[in-house]
């Protein structure tokens, strides 16, 4: 199945999900169920779930071990460049962005994406995979999740032109306040690849972000992989009590710098 196929791209989400899944629910150095299992289990070709298995393999979630199988890799470090005390600030990035829409539809939130949303894994989810590009040139894939009842008339002239935030405040009433947001260093599969119009496994950026609103409830769960050879951040740290422009953190704030600013810049083709 080809990536622009319809339903190609859910259906990798999918299988993808429900391997997260497996471990988040397991601990470091535990096997997964054997490929057979899983292909039952989720009802997909075995090189369907090689190919997700090995996204994840490269992401350093998984380990796989000829013979043995696949086991939960060890738990990675994490250094905050943000303490709690101190948001960043994210300017716009540079370039004209523009987005086409690979899928648009709506499904069962499912365990995981439950879990993020705080909805039951029965509820609907508005799910919406779109290409960003920017100056036209694909520079990032983005897989949305956004909790149906807040946005029953979500329509996909709203995915594919402008800022969603503004949409989601101007049309639906949703004011998004806070995001946590993780990035990791990844490679991109084949089916990513083709539409980022990049060789397979070239190095990328993975971001997951979990947005929440004015209230503290969550709005919207997305995981993005951007092209490591046009995108990159760039962070000002203030360091010390000489910093005017924000207050001097407690003594007893977590290591790492006090507070930071990140730019998002494109490199040059």
């Amino acid at each position: 199945m080809r990536a622009d196929e319809p339903g190609a791209v859910l259906k990798r989400e999918r299988v993808r999900d429900h391997l997260l899944e497996l471990i988040e629910d397991l601990r470091p150095g535990d096997a997964i169920p054997s490929e057979r299992a899983l292909c039952a289990a989720l009802h997909v070709s075995r090189p369907t779930l090689r190919a997700a298995a090995g996204e994840l393999v490269a992401a350093g979630l998984l380990v796989r071990e000829h013979g043995r199988g696949m086991f939960v890799a060890p738990e990675k470090i994490t250094q905050e460049l943000v303490s709690d005390h101190h948001a960043a600030v994210l300017p716009q990035a540079s370039g004209t962005w523009s987005s086409r829409l690979l899928e648009f539809t709506t499904v069962a939130a499912g365990a995981r994406v439950g879990r993020k949303l705080r909805l039951s894994p029965a509820a609907e989810v508005v799910y919406a995979a779109r290409l960003r590009l920017v100056d036209g040139a694909p520079m990032a894939i983005e897989h949305l999740h956004l909790p149906a009842a807040r946005v029953p008339a979500l329509t996909a002239a709203e995915l594919e032109a402008g800022d969603l935030y503004e949409h989601l405040r101007d049309r639906h009433g949703v004011r998004v306040a806070e995001a946590a947001q993780t990035i990791e260093p990844t490679v991109v599969s084949q089916a990513e690849a083709r539409l980022l119009a990049v060789p397979h496994l070239s190095p990328a950026l993975l971001f997951e972000r979990l947005t929440t609103d004015t209230g503290g409830r969550p709005v919207e769960y997305v995981h993005s992989v951007y092209r490591g050879d046009r995108y990159r951040l760039v962070s000002r740290l203030s360091l010390g009590p000489t910093a005017t422009h924000e207050p001097t953190p407690p003594a007893d704030h977590a290591p790492g710098p006090p507070s930071e600013t990140v730019r998002h810049e494109l490199r040059p083709s």
